[in-house]
């Protein structure tokens, strides 16, 4: 009977240790999955323009204390061109209920604007976000979006292809037909061309394909070549220098990165500073509360100069000595 009264007190021991340890803690870990913020971040496509921009925005958030993998979670998708990637990829941050969205691109933000009117979502390397449907104005949005601009100084970067190279009579101006922002900005670029007392003829590429075969064409009517913030050629860029190496057609591009990856000149756009600005509009609303209805869309503070050496080189061409500390 001892023994019997001692192995049930043993066991009734076992029990309540074993009860004791299965019970939540009072110094239990937080749930860390919860507190990550995520952010969802749409690319259209891929090359160094956008690609700086989302660069840009990233390093914002880590400076402003939200770093990826400690308290940050960033879900990035690229579309590589492609809408219905676009729609797909729209429709999965709206399900996993991600805290923000940056959209990179005008296509990319249409697409995410017609899937959401609940998260917040910021846009950059968009050049007109009224005309693309995004806000009501710049100035007052007045839903869920906004962000910053990629307008570009088109107007001094013509001014730049007549002062080096005075000779120019006409211009060829290059973009993707289907783009809205490149459309616009073509059409700024002509009406300022004609302003001058000078001719502009244009090519027109329906994606990055068609872009040797139209830049070939177009070396043969014009002494020059304007491209502006167009996403398909920013993506070929490497081609476009293919075929001007060839004919010894300078080329000024709207951004400093398409003039870094075969173009010869621009005063342009620093994207990756674009995208940091759009990261500082992001840590406005998660810090102090901004309502992204009433955040006007903002637009570059400051434009570079940036020469390529190397192209100005297998032109044959000279910088002249007033650009000298801008060339690379």
């Amino acid at each position: 009977m001892k023994k019997l009264t001692a192995l049930l007190i043993a066991l009734a021991m076992a029990v309540s240790m074993t009860a004791c340890s299965s019970a939540p803690s009072s110094q239990a870990e937080p749930d860390t999955e919860a507190d990550m913020l995520k952010i969802g971040i749409l690319q259209q496509l891929e090359h160094g323009s956008l690609d700086a921009a989302r660069q840009g925005f990233v390093d914002a958030l880590a400076d402003g204390g939200y770093i990826e993998g400690e308290n940050l979670e960033i879900d990035y998708q690229n579309a590589q061109g492609d809408p219905s990637n676009l729609a797909t990829m729209s429709e999965r941050f709206v399900n996993n209920k991600v805290d923000m969205v940056l959209a990179v691109a005008t296509g990319a933000a249409q697409s995410i604007a017609s899937k959401t009117s609940d998260i917040p979502v910021l846009f950059t390397a968009v050049t007109d976000p009224v005309d693309a449907g995004l806000v009501n104005s710049n100035e007052n949005p007045g839903g869920n979006i906004s962000g910053t601009n990629d307008m570009n100084p088109i107007e001094a970067q013509i001014d730049l292809i007549t002062e080096i190279y005075p000779d120019t009579q006409t211009i060829g101006i290059v973009y993707c037909s289907g783009e809205d922002n490149s459309i616009l900005q073509a059409s700024i670029a002509k009406a300022y061309i004609e302003s001058k007392g000078l001719k502009w003829v244009e090519g027109t590429v329906t994606n990055s394909n068609d872009v040797q075969q139209v830049t070939q064409s177009i070396v043969t009517k014009c002494d020059a070549i304007y491209i502006p913030t167009d996403n398909a050629y920013a993506s070929a860029m490497a081609v476009v220098a293919g075929v001007v190496q060839e004919s010894k057609t300078p080329v000024v591009a709207g951004a400093i990165d398409m003039v870094r990856d075969g173009g010869l000149m621009t005063l342009g756009l620093n994207y990756y500073n674009l995208g940091y600005q759009t990261g500082e509009m992001a840590l406005r609303i998660l810090n102090e509360g901004a309502d992204i209805s009433t955040m006007p869309v903002e637009s570059l503070v400051k434009y570079d100069y940036y020469f390529n050496g190397e192209m100005a080189q297998a032109l044959g061409l000279e910088i002249p000595e007033e650009y000298e500390e801008y060339i690379q």
